[in-house]
């Protein structure tokens, strides 16, 4: 399994059918392709990810799906 699919799975309990379109936007502020993420882009990218998602959800589940996606 490709590392951007773990992180859409991972994602999808948190965020449903919008984590495509949610993770998609992350990577873009990152300047990454989101199908090409590496291990590297992964601290980065929980960062923003925790940012995003805690805009939308509470902010300690949005902690914790951050968490999930640096440890991949």
């Amino acid at each position: 399994m490709a590392l951007y699919d773990e992180v859409v799975s991972v994602s999808k309990t948190y965020l449903g059918p919008a984590t495509e379109q949610f993770l998609a936007r992350q990577c873009k502020i990152l300047k990454l392709d989101a199908r090409a993420i590496t291990n590297k882009d992964l601290a980065a990218l929980a960062k923003w990810v925790e940012i995003g998602a805690g805009m939308v959800m509470d902010p300690g589940k949005a902690k914790e799906l951050a968490l999930k996606v640096k440890s991949l």
